[in-house]
């Protein structure tokens, strides 16, 4: 166990190499020279400029994209109010069918009136679309 060293069973053997020469190079060393404070100024307001000009694109993206979500949200209140629209106009195409109103004149004891007591009017033009006469009742 002489060969035993902290702890390190495997030792290298010592073995005579002939020693090597090296001969050294002395280099000059040349160093830039550092960047000119006007060079450093140009590049940071070249930076800053450029960051500017993102930040506005980016920023008009942004409210181009806003713009579109409002569109969207209008389109949407839009048809959802035509959707209502169209059921009103089909309960009230249904509330004013000849044969829904003979019906209910019937019910209520319209239907027997004389014809004298019939007086028609004639209706204006911007307020219906027919050229039909109203009926007024005179009672």
């Amino acid at each position: 166990m002489a060969m035993y060293v902290h702890g390190n069973l495997a030792m290298e053997e010592q073995v005579n190499r002939e020693t090597v020469k090296v001969r050294e190079i002395k280099r000059k060393v040349y160093r830039k020279k550092a960047i000119p404070v006007q060079e450093k100024l140009l590049y940071l307001f070249t930076v800053l400029l450029c960051v500017i000009v993102a930040g506005t694109i980016i920023w008009r993206y942004a409210q181009i994209y806003e713009m579109n979500t409002e569109i969207h949200t209008i389109e949407t209140q839009i048809k959802a109010l035509q959707a209502e629209n169209d059921i009103l106009k089909q309960q009230w195409n249904k509330a004013n069918d000849p044969e829904r109103l003979r019906i209910e004149a019937e019910k209520t004891g319209l239907s027997q009136l004389d014809p004298d007591e019939i007086t028609h009017v004639p209706s204006k033009p911007s307020l219906s679309k027919s050229t039909d006469n109203k009926v007024a009742f005179n009672r």
